[in-house]
């Protein structure tokens, strides 16, 4: 018989998947590629298309795959992979277009905790939706609603890392503390998901039990029995308890109903007669003088021990009991079929055979009534009515009745069947109770094949204790442990205060706060401080500080750790140029090149190290190659910039600058490289403009606020250039070149005291710069002193030979003016 559409499309679908999970692209295409060709309609054939192809990096095959469903949104896969591949290739308007006709379908979608190492939810919930729509909207250029849409990423899942960062780096005042913590969508993800994927397990493995119905949060929160078994809890649970936590049977209706069909199985087999333990037949046992137990009185007896074997047991003696005939094979097939059909038939069969397990007696008095297997049975109480329904305990000998082969497997059906076989026994004569003699060794024959002993007063159960298989120890019932929830919620809690350290370090270094960057990042666990990630931004941290040696241990423990990485290597390679370590940086030119020849980050270091070697021309090939290669790749075209300063090509410097700041809007260096050529054009307040930009992208850089004094002092405002010089000095009070700076100003504006001050502090720092000495000079002769200022004049010109004349015209006119200006300052 040939197979239906229906069963080779899910064929098709499953092979395409089981080649996408083992990594196998090209498989997955080839049969994505059939069952397109088989299902061509279907919109999920084309989104496993577009998939294959976009895993296999064609992005121009996933684009046209997906786009007859994606771009109108009808199915929220073909529209993911399609704004997927969008974003790919720069088509940002019509990846928008598409996400946007699809919200509906992935509005309120959230598929947290349902990913593991056996399920996984196969379309993107809203978080992921909502982070890809805001990476277009921002490549689109339109910031207000990329602002929105990572919003409403994080606000639905904080673990969306990519849309916090994006947010930091698109200079978002964002507060770490209000997005990493457990959320409404997070709580809500554990009520509809068991952790650890014990639900998915359970659909793995077969349909969740009907009678174990999957409850809100509370039942999430598993008891004691749960824990040891989850799937089990019945044998753990006495009777009783069964039928609290599964609520099998009502008080009312339920069990009414229950028991009227037990009493009609009864009726039906009024005539019946049922086989004993030793193959023998007996009448009905149930008798007018013994009525039966209410059904309110069911109070289960601690658990016997296993039934006894009775294959070796013997023949009772027949001056003893009467022996009435055997049943025949066929009477026992008929009724092994009736047991079959009824267990089918019956709606509760599967739960009794648990909560009917404990035996009960059935004896008033001094008479007493045996079970097959030699299990004593409770009287029942003489103050019942004689037209009550029988007792639950009733129920439970008729699962112990049988033992032919042909129905050995009964008990095990339903208790419908068992019902139908087990009759009543008449009653038992005197010799056969346990309190004669008698009544005991035919006890004893029953259960093995042993001689009779004279009985010492002891009740038979008493006297077949040491021969009696000992019953099975109870499983203990194990320590209350901690419900799966809670554990999940803590680890989440967890995970999120570690996100919320990442986050504020990430967040603070992003806003150039490189002191709280670093304090942040040395109070993350040490097993996390050593991770590729967090020295990389530590030694960020400390490039923006221009502490260039500290940076250069971090970047040098990097890659140690990870030499393959190459995410930063641009920085580490400009650390390096400006440390003049020469073959340091060519080492690691050379190195990143041969491992990854293809890598923006490999190009602008082998630049770096051509700029050292002061060879502008192969630098600027090497910084136009990496641009070639991510045209988003803002730092290379600052460094292309620079290398156009180098060679006085300021138009062209102009224009690479602009086309990193195009690259990035926040790229701060580029902002500072076109006010250093405004400055050299002469233009100051196009000047002043860029460098005031950079500043408030990146407010506690020393060096910019520096470059804004110089302009304004240039400019003849040496009050307010004074201001950033000293604002300068308390971000970075071991700049030399800021305080030289200030110092000038300090002697321009007649503040010789201050002026002293800080250059004796300068010529601390910088004991063997002429520069300094000369500053001293100036200002030592403006205090009249002038043998200390002969002394540093003699200084600075044995420091500096090449600025003699200089230097020699101040010592020889010791009455010059009041114009601290000269051509080594400017």
């Amino acid at each position: 018989m040939a197979p239906t559409s229906a069963a080779v499309t899910g064929q098709l679908r499953q092979l395409v998947y089981y080649h996408l999970d083992n990594i196998s692209y090209d498989n997955a295409l080839f049969f994505a590629e059939r069952l397109a060709a088989h299902d061509p309609r279907s919109s999920e054939s084309a989104y496993l298309l577009a998939f294959s192809h976009f895993r296999l990096g064609d992005y121009r095959s996933a684009y046209e795959v997906s786009k007859a469903a994606g771009y109108r949104g009808v199915h929220l896969g073909c529209a993911y992979i399609f704004a997927q591949t969008c974003l790919a290739l720069e088509r940002y308007k019509d990846g928008i277009t598409a996400l946007e006709k699809s919200r509906g379908l992935w509005t309120n979608k959230f598929s947290f905790g349902r990913h593991n190492g056996s399920t996984r939810s196969p379309n993107p919930d809203a978080a992921s939706v909502a982070c890809l729509l805001a990476r277009l909207y921002r490549a689109y250029d339109d910031k207000k609603k990329a602002i929105l849409c990572f919003e409403e990423s994080l606000k639905i899942n904080p673990f969306m890392w990519d849309a916090f960062t994006a947010l930091s780096d698109m200079g978002v005042n964002v507060r770490a503390s209000n997005i990493f913590k457990l959320n409404e969508s997070l709580l809500g993800g554990l009520d509809s998901e068991l952790p650890n994927g014990i639900l998915s397990e359970q659909k793995d493995n077969g349909p969740v039990n009907p009678l174990e119905p999957l409850h809100k949060k509370s039942s999430l929160r598993p008891t004691v029995y749960e824990a040891a078994d989850p799937f089990d809890t019945q044998r753990q649970m006495s009777g009783n308890d069964v039928l609290s936590a599964n609520n099998l049977l009502s008080a009312s209706t339920t069990e009414n109903d229950f028991m009227s069909k037990i009493n009609a199985a009864r009726s039906r087999m009024a005539a019946s007669v049922v086989p004993t333990a030793d193959g023998m037949d007996t009448p009905p046992s149930m008798h007018s003088d013994h009525p039966p137990a209410a059904r309110t009185g069911f109070h289960p007896e601690p658990a016997q021990g296993a039934p006894r074997k009775t294959r070796n047991a013997q023949a009772v003696e027949p001056n003893l009991l009467e022996a009435p005939p055997k049943m025949s094979y066929r009477l026992g097939s008929r009724r092994n079929q009736r047991v079959q059909e009824k267990g089918q038939d019956e709606p509760l069969a599967e739960p009794i055979p648990s909560m009917l397990r404990a035996s009960a007696s059935a004896v008033a008095g001094i008479e007493r009534k045996r079970t097959v297997s030699g299990h004593p049975v409770q009287p029942r109480h003489q103050s019942e009515e004689p037209g009550a329904p029988p007792r639950r305990s009733t129920r439970i000998n008729m699962f112990k009745g049988t033992n032919t082969k042909a129905n050995s497997g009964a008990a095990t059906v339903g208790p419908g069947a068992t019902r139908e076989l087990k009759k009543a026994r008449p009653p038992i004569s005197r010799i056969m109770r346990p309190n004669s003699a008698a009544g005991a060794s035919v006890g004893r024959a029953v259960s093995g094949n042993r001689k009779p002993v004279e009985d010492h007063g002891m009740d038979v159960d008493h006297a077949e204790a040491p021969r009696v298989k000992e019953p099975p120890p109870q499983p203990p019932i194990p320590k209350a442990v901690e419900p799966d929830t809670i554990k999940v919620e803590e680890s989440l809690k967890y995970l999120l205060d570690l996100l919320k350290k990442f986050a504020s370090g990430y967040l603070s270094l992003s806003q150039y706060q490189c002191h709280d960057a670093l304090a942040i990042f040395g109070s993350l666990p040490r097993a996390h401080q050593d991770t590729p990630w967090v020295l990389s931004h530590v030694g960020r941290s400390y490039y923006e500080q221009a502490a260039y040696a500290e940076a250069e241990k971090y970047y040098r423990r990097l890659r140690i750790l990870a030499p393959t990485r190459l995410e930063d290597m641009e920085v580490y390679s400009t650390i390096l140029w400006f440390l003049k370590r020469e073959t340091d940086l060519s080492f690691l030119a050379h190195e990143l090149i041969d491992s990854s020849w293809h890598s923006p980050q490999a190009w602008c270091a082998l630049g770096n190290a051509w700029s050292l070697a002061r060879d502008h021309e192969q630098a600027l090939r090497c910084f136009k190659r990496a641009t070639q290669l991510n045209p988003k790749f803002a730092y290379a075209f600052t460094l292309q910039g620079h290398e156009h300063v180098s060679n006085e090509e300021y138009d062209k410097a102009l224009t690479a600058y602009r086309q990193a700041i195009s690259a990035d809007r926040r790229h701060y260096n580029a902002y500072y490289g076109i006010g250093r050529v405004y400055e050299k054009l002469g233009n100051y307040d196009k000047a002043y403009t860029h460098f005031h930009s950079a500043s408030v992208i990146n407010p506690t850089n020393a060096v910019l606020i520096c470059c804004i004094g110089n302009v304004l002092e240039k400019q003849r405002q040496t009050v307010q250039a004074l201001q950033y010089f000293t604002k300068a000095t308390e971000l970075a009070p071991n700049a030399a070149q800021t305080r030289y700076k200030k110092a000038r100003a300090l002697l321009a504006l007649n503040q010789l005291d201050a002026a002293q001050k800080e250059l004796e502090i300068l010529k601390n720092l910088a004991p063997d710069e002429a520069t300094v000495h000369f500053l001293l000079g100036k200002l030592y002769k403006t205090l009249d002193d002038k043998s200390s200022a002969v002394r540093h004049f003699t200084i600075a010109l044995n420091l500096d030979p090449k600025a003699s004349q200089q230097i020699k015209e101040a010592i020889e006119s010791l009455e010059d003016d009041d114009s601290y200006e000269d051509s080594m300052m400017q």
